[in-house]
């Protein structure tokens, strides 16, 4: 698949995510909006799964959001990408719907391995998918997404240490570093520092990338699969604009978990093409 290809899907991950929140008036719609690149490439391009879901993802490779608070976006790829019926993504925090507010498995949704969003605990959970893989001698890697204010939670830096120290080099992290969290921007809430020489500190091989930039979200994720099963962990401080797409909501933390109302919505509609086609 293209790389305009992929654009044009990532624009229609953002009207679904637009169209999510705004139908049932709640969600987060500034993290899934700017990370619907890497979200589209990742499952369009890379990710080597099997449809019909199966939950022991043998022989694949498996993908676990950490902060799960951002689903619509990774509802919007799984049904796009054939797990679910598309017409699903109208049923988002509803009722009795397999698409809650965060992922969850007991209500049987494919793609789904884990449920997510109590911060801090995705990337324990992939270094023990990825330590599986290898005792079932299973070559698929592991990816896992976690958030900048994440990585306040010292269950992370726990992960990260003992990722090194049992060499799990099929295990690949993303941090989504848009410098911003529910109650402001990162640096006045906590600071993380050089997350750079933290996670080289720790014994992480470590990338950038512009998650907003479909042309090196593409080259830097092919680079991570490339540096793998070198004896490290490999970790992408991947940078975005939240509400990235959407003018009035970009680069701001007032739009982490806020829903646009009719007149918003239908704004950020304008300014996102439809390319697949709405459910």
């Amino acid at each position: 698949m293209t790389n305009h290809e992929l654009r044009r899907i990532a624009s229609q991950v953002r009207r679904d995510i637009i169209r999510q929140v705004s139908a049932c008036q709640s969600g987060h719609p500034g993290g899934s909006l700017g990370c619907a690149d890497f979200f589209t490439a990742l499952f369009f391009k890379f990710l080597r799964k099997k449809i019909p879901f199966i939950m022991e993802g043998k022989d694949e490779d498996l993908f676990f959001l950490s902060n799960g608070h951002i689903s619509p976006v990774f509802y919007s790829v799984l049904a796009r990408s054939g797990y679910f019926p598309v017409q699903e993504l109208s049923s988002f925090r509803k009722i009795n719907s397999r698409l809650q507010g965060h992922p969850t498995t007991h209500e049987g949704l494919p793609g789904i391995r884990v449920s997510s969003g109590s911060l801090g605990q995705g990337l324990s959970v992939a270094l023990g998918a990825a330590l599986g893989k290898r005792i079932d001698h299973d070559k698929g890697l592991v990816f896992v997404l976690t958030g900048d204010g994440e990585l306040q939670e010292g269950q992370i830096w726990e992960a990260m240490m003992a990722s090194a120290h049992f060499k799990a080099d099929n295990l690949i992290a993303i941090v989504d570093w848009n410098g911003q969290q529910i109650d402001g921007p990162n640096d006045k809430v906590m600071s993380l520092g050089d997350l750079e020489e933290k996670w080289k500190s720790f014994g992480w091989q470590v990338l950038h990338m512009n998650g907003n930039d479909m042309d090196e979200v593409v080259s830097q994720i092919q680079k991570a699969i490339d540096l793998s099963r070198n004896t490290k962990p490999t970790v992408i401080l991947m940078k975005t604009i939240m509400g990235f797409g959407v003018d009035f909501m970009m680069g701001t933390h007032k739009w982490h978990g806020v829903a646009p109302n009719a007149e918003q919505t239908q704004i950020a509609l304008n300014q996102l093409e439809e390319t697949l086609g709405d459910y």
